[in-house]
Parts: C-alpha cells; sequence; structure tokens
C-alpha cells in the first residue's frame, strides 16, 4: 500500500449518523424542501465535505449538528455540479459572529497608491484559500430561509465562480448552458442594476450585487436558494440561467 492510499477521501466518507442527519434536517429547510433522492444525494455530499474540509473555530467551539449544518448549506449548490467544484480549498474558517479583516485597495488614478482599510464581514472566500464564516449570519439564515440572503451560499458561488481565476461572475458552466447567453444576460442585468442603484432606486435585488458582477453573481444565488420568485420578477433570463447551472431551486 502506498502513502497515497491512507488519504482520507481515498476511502468512502462515514456514514451520516440518522439521529444527527434528522436533527440537521429539523433545522435547515433549504434541505428539508428537496426531494427524496436530492436530499440523500445532499447527505452524501455533506458527508464528504465533512471529511474533506478541515473546520478551524475561532473563539468558539462547532459542534457535530453546526458542522453538518455548513457542509449541508455548502454542498447545496453543488448538487448537480458535483463534489469536484468544491475542490482547491480545505478549510472552513468560523468566527462567533461578524469579523475584521484589512484589505488593500490599489487606486486605479495612475498615482500607483494603494490604501488600506479594516472591513467588518460576515463571509469570504479567497480565490487560494479557506472559506470563511459568521456562525451567527449562518444561524440567522437558518431561521429565516426565505427572505433573499443566505452567506454560506453567497460565499460558496464565489468559490465556484473563482474556478477558472478571478471573480468575475462567469464561473465554469456545464454542458447545456451557453457562455454566450450567460455573458450577456447578467452583463445587461447587472448594468440595469448598476444605473438604478446609481440614481438612488430601491431595487428588488440587493444593492450590494452592483459592486461588481462577481458579487452580482454571489447575490443572485442567494436568491435562486432562498427567494427564486423575486428573482424571476426581477431578472426571468438571470433566473432561468440560474436553474440550468444549479438546478431548480428547493423553494416551489
Amino acid at each position: 500500500m502506498s502513502w497515497f492510499d491512507w488519504l482520507p477521501w481515498r476511502h468512502p466518507p462515514p456514514l451520516i449518523d440518522d439521529a444527527l442527519w434528522r436533527d440537521a434536517l429539523a433545522a435547515c429547510p433549504l434541505a428539508q424542501r428537496l426531494p427524496a433522492d436530492k436530499r440523500q444525494r445532499l447527505r452524501l455530499l455533506a458527508a464528504r465535505f465533512l471529511q474533506r474540509k478541515r473546520f478551524h473555530p475561532i473563539e468558539m467551539e462547532l459542534d457535530g449538528l453546526q458542522r453538518l449544518l455548513i457542509a449541508m448549506l455548502a454542498c447545496l449548490p453543488v448538487l448537480r455540479l458535483g463534489f469536484r467544484t468544491l475542490r482547491g480549498w480545505q478549510g472552513v474558517v468560523m468566527y462567533p459572529g461578524e469579523f475584521k479583516v484589512r484589505h488593500q485597495h490599489h487606486h486605479n488614478d495612475g498615482t500607483g497608491v494603494v490604501t488600506e482599510a479594516d472591513q467588518v464581514l460576515k463571509g469570504e472566500a479567497w480565490q487560494i484559500g479557506p472559506l470563511v464564516l459568521s456562525w451567527a449570519a449562518v444561524e440567522q439564515d437558518l431561521l429565516h430561509p426565505w427572505d433573499g440572503f443566505n452567506v454560506v451560499v453567497h460565499e460558496i458561488a464565489h468559490k465556484l465562480d473563482m474556478l477558472d481565476g478571478p471573480p468575475d461572475g462567469v464561473p465554469p458552466l456545464p454542458r447545456g448552458v451557453s457562455r454566450r447567453a450567460w455573458i450577456d444576460t447578467f452583463q445587461r442585468a447587472y448594468d440595469r442594476l448598476v444605473r438604478e442603484v446609481q440614481r438612488g432606486n430601491a431595487t428588488p435585488i440587493d444593492a450590494y450585487a452592483a459592486t461588481n458582477p462577481g458579487e452580482y453573481f454571489a447575490v443572485v444565488s442567494e436568491l435562486h436558494f432562498s427567494d427564486p420568485r423575486r428573482l424571476e420578477v426581477a431578472e426571468p433570463g438571470v433566473a432561468a440561467l440560474l436553474r440550468g447551472y444549479y438546478g431548480d431551486s428547493p423553494v416551489p
């Protein structure tokens, strides 16, 4: 036997305990709404997530139910795409609440000036690095699953977007989803939102989506899973493409 055979992912993941799975389903309405075959697939994907990803809680402890709930929410967007789309990163850093990060901003005015500023976040995804989450935000999403927000789905959307480079709102697309249609439809929708936000108008899609195309994709991904009717009314073309990408929303 080679050293490679000792790697944990070379073996089937341990089965999730039945009682723990029932508790997790009771706490996760998004998973409850799935058909039975998709719930079973989610259970298998979540077991693999728990096997492959390491949790790094900061100033808190995570019990088995919390870890499973995070795994379920992280795997929900890849039910159709497959676990391989979660490749390239191994860790989940978990804070009890919002966390502060310092980011550099490179000014595009020809001066070469770089400034630093602190941001308070609920989630963050790095192109090469861990998924970073606030448990308070995750818990809020579990309690209010249909309000259009889901921090885990948002950050997983970023991870999917970054499979082929920096986030630009165009992830690697599965067969049957036209790249040209995706780019054209999303660009027009993004431009419409930016114009409305700049005019100070209220928008059905959260104004944060106007930050850049990558954030637009992540925000509408949240809507696909937690308030698809709002997305369908606001941007039916985007909603249709996301159904082709992620599969049907768990909301009927």
